[in-house]
């Protein structure tokens, strides 16, 4: 189970720093939240897995928040976007 648990982070991390790559080099304002987005959830993935690896309940509760937040920043993002985008147009 260790190995497979330390093949899984792995594979997290390296998607993290894709994602921070995406984060640096967007073309846009959109792929910069999408990525952070993304980063987002692989961070909540990481904190599960750490919750079953280390049989911690608490991180769990951790991951539930981190998604809530990721969500609410996405859509506080989204809506910025559209508000910015709405202006420019009248």
């Amino acid at each position: 189970m260790a190995v497979f648990v330390n093949i899984i982070v792995g594979v997290l991390i390296i998607a993290i720093a894709l994602a921070t790559v995406r984060l640096v080099r967007g073309p846009g304002l959109a792929n910069r939240v999408v990525a952070l987005d993304v980063i987002a959830v692989l961070g909540a993935a990481l904190t599960a897995v750490f919750a079953i690896q280390y049989d911690v309940r608490a991180f769990l509760d951790v991951t539930i928040i981190l998604a809530l937040v990721s969500f609410v920043g996405t859509v506080a993002f989204a809506y910025h976007i559209e508000r910015g985008a709405h202006r420019c147009r009248h």
